[in-house]
């Protein structure tokens, strides 16, 4: 295999987060695009191949759907915590995107390895979505609010009782850039043990 290392490189440090509101409004993505996104997703590092995520894609009247899905479950549920503005949120944030994934975890039901593993397995699925839109030059957003870890949203996206709903993951053509990333001195994270 010959890959451009230096290429790699600037695309593992050009990824960003674009939140819905950087979105060019009414754009929609092609779905062959989102399938190449999904395909690269599942190609992550995942212990014993389980592969244990599963991936719910809303686009057209189904952002919808998901919109109002949240939105009313998060008002049901919420009690004194409701902030108007959150469900206001819910409700537009989807109408943004040209497709939202929901990003669920399917627990093994043989427990073979800790659940941890297969969280980690989704989350490494999710790099490879946040690379592929970087590489397409869109942009996406992977927000665990709302409504991500409410018990009551399962049943909406296929889950039992042991998987898990990771979040969601929002892809749109970008209007509004994000700034330049920026991370600590290498030498405060890393530690070399030569002897």
């Amino acid at each position: 295999m010959n890959f451009n290392v230096e290429a790699f490189n600037q695309l593992i440090r050009s990824r960003r987060s674009t939140f819905p509101k950087q979105f060019k409004p009414q754009h929609h993505i092609h779905d062959s695009i989102i399938n190449q996104v999904l395909e690269n997703a599942t190609w992550a590092p995942n212990h014993g191949n389980l592969q244990p995520w599963q991936f719910v894609v809303f686009t057209g009247e189904g952002l919808q759907k998901l919109a109002s899905f949240q939105s009313e479950l998060y008002k049901e549920t919420a009690g004194e915590k409701f902030k108007e503005v959150t469900y206001e949120n819910l409700k537009a944030n989807p109408l943004k995107a040209s497709h939202v994934i929901a990003l669920c975890m399917k627990r093994d039901p043989n427990k073979k390895f800790p659940e941890v593993e297969e969280m980690a397995a989704v989350a490494a699925a999710v790099q490879n979505m946040y690379l592929t839109i970087t590489v397409y030059g869109l942009g996406g957003y992977w927000t665990t609010g709302g409504i991500t870890y409410n018990e009551k949203a399962k049943p909406f996206f296929g889950l039992g009782q042991d998987d898990k709903l990771m979040g969601f993951f929002y892809i749109g053509e970008v209007a509004t850039p994000s700034p330049q990333g920026k991370r600590q001195p290498l030498e405060e994270k890393v530690k070399w043990v030569r002897e």
